[in-house]
């Protein structure tokens, strides 16, 4: 059983990598700004907030955290730790001066920036290769964000292309769940 569903899961992360390919720029920009508004009402209502470093396929929220870092909201990124070999949560004050290129290509806090734990915030914005309506997502097949997911306190609010949203996702036990999902065009609560 758990064997399928890692097959299922990884012909569906291909099948997304494909759509995603597929998304040309201008429309990345527009889907970004019309997600960045809808997410909005979440952001004011936060004070302390884990964003992350959309990756070029990803919709664009770094508009958002250079905003909230502006409104002096308590913003933090993942930043990898290359001994633990596990991601904490450091909080980022300058988007411009602090933020490195890190492990695996992404953006994250550079070491000076101070560290945060991830029981501490009001709202996770979460990235994902898929999510379904029971709150369930797909990631990038490491476990890194399933492992953080799992110690973060607060909403969890999956960010995806409307394509992204499914009906229901391969899933296994270590599986971390999101609260609701928000798209360009709407924003899904979990069923529960």
């Amino acid at each position: 059983m758990v064997t399928e569903s890692k097959e299922l899961k990884s012909a569906l992360r291909q099948l997304i990598c494909a759509r995603l390919e597929k998304i040309s720029p201008t429309v990345r920009v527009v889907e970004s700004v019309d997600l960045c508004a809808r997410l909005e009402p979440q952001l004011r209502s936060a004070h302390t907030i884990l964003f992350f470093a959309p990756l070029t396929d990803e919709l664009d929220v770094w508009p958002l955290l250079d905003k909230c870092v502006r409104a002096r909201k308590i913003c933090a990124l993942p930043a990898f730790n290359p001994t633990t070999k596990s991601y904490s949560a450091r909080i980022v004050f300058d988007p411009i001066t602090e933020v490195i290129t890190g492990k695996f290509g992404v953006r994250e806090p550079s070491l000076s920036c101070p560290e945060i734990p991830f029981d501490k915030f009001d709202l996770v914005l979460v990235p994902g290769m898929a999510f379904d309506f029971s709150g369930n997502r797909l990631g990038r097949g490491k476990g890194f964000y399933d492992r953080i997911l799992s110690e973060v306190s607060g909403v969890k609010c999956g960010v995806a292309y409307d394509f992204q949203l499914l009906e229901q996702i391969p899933t296994e036990p270590h599986d971390a769940k999101v609260n609701f999902v928000f798209t360009p065009s709407r924003c899904v609560k979990r069923k529960t």
